[in-house]
């Protein structure tokens, strides 16, 4: 199970601050930016090789279930 940021999220905001610096821009002058949006990932062959159950309202709510 992981529960973490979106990576091409993460990746564009790192373009982004990347770029800005490239164009000349002071490092310890740019805001402090976090990715807004988080996903849920529950692999379920994982989690039965270790004897886990998950209930289905968390399955439900995950974003990705791996099977």
């Amino acid at each position: 199970m992981n529960y973490g940021s979106n990576s091409p999220d993460q990746h564009r905001l790192f373009g982004n601050y990347t770029g800005r610096i490239l164009k000349g821009g002071k490092p310890a002058d740019l805001p402090v930016q976090q990715v807004t949006r988080v996903e849920l990932v529950i692999n379920m062959k994982t989690a039965k090789a270790l004897s886990l159950t998950f209930p289905i309202t968390l399955l439900g709510r995950a974003d990705e279930v791996i099977e």
